[in-house]
């Protein structure tokens, strides 16, 4: 009696078989994963007016990270005050407003590709961590637009009279207030792009009674572009 070949070992034998499976793996992980990354970073580091990159705690020296200073939750540690004030004094309602205006110019210019990343901050609101495919789906549906966005923020950022180090303080506050976590895709892609696994930490930081306080009277305009502050923006 023959015997019959073992699942897997067809006509290219079985290492022929492993091979194109890995290939198959390794064109889906091209397509689906290391494309999306690398256009979402080709068009976040293109040049605008006031954005800044710089190279990623504990990464490879030489690999941008997408941010504007004081990315995350706006700690105002080793940023540069802004000219005529200190970057890190407390943030006033009337700033808090100036920031709506450019979150707005921002989610505009995002476009169509926002619906998605709003439904990503729907889905962390009711307790769901995003893993690294959620992430990727993110970054290939902003990746066209996230220049035009960048773009619009660093104008934006001009005509309110705030510098991006100034703005980061207030985006730390608003994301505070709102229970923005900490997690930035942005600084996930620099991640995947440098061949890490990023930091998918979802922790809330606890608002002071002062920032709730400063953040309540815009709180609706503000939560209609919360999800901006996972992309750092």
């Amino acid at each position: 009696m023959r015997s019959r070949r073992g699942l897997g070992c067809g006509c290219l034998g079985c290492g022929g078989s492993s091979l194109l499976v890995l290939g198959v793996l390794g064109a889906l992980a091209w397509f689906f994963v290391i494309q999306p990354v690398r256009g979402f970073l080709a068009s976040w580091q293109a040049p605008t007016a006031q954005t800044q990159t710089q190279t990623p705690q504990g990464g490879t020296a030489g690999v941008q990270v997408p941010s504007l200073p004081g990315n995350g939750n706006g700690s105002s540690t080793g940023t540069t005050p802004a000219p005529g004030g200190n970057v890190g004094a407390p943030v006033t309602q009337a700033e808090v407003q100036r920031f709506l205006r450019v979150r707005q110019d921002v989610s505009t210019a995002l476009g169509g590709s926002f619906t998605n990343l709003q439904n990503v901050w729907t889905d962390i609101q009711n307790g769901q961590t995003p893993n690294v495919l959620t992430i990727v789906g993110v970054l290939r549906d902003v990746g066209g637009s996230i220049g035009r966005a960048r773009q619009a923020q660093a104008t934006a950022l001009a005509r309110e009279g705030l510098s991006p180090e100034r703005y980061a303080v207030i985006r730390g506050t608003v994301n505070r207030a709102l229970g923005v976590p900490n997690i930035d895709f942005a600084q996930a892609a620099a991640a995947l792009g440098s061949g890490r696994l990023p930091d998918l930490n979802t922790t809330v930081q606890t608002a002071t009674p002062q920032e709730r306080a400063v953040v309540e009277p815009s709180r609706q305009g503000l939560t209609q572009t919360a999800a901006l502050g996972l992309l750092g923006l």
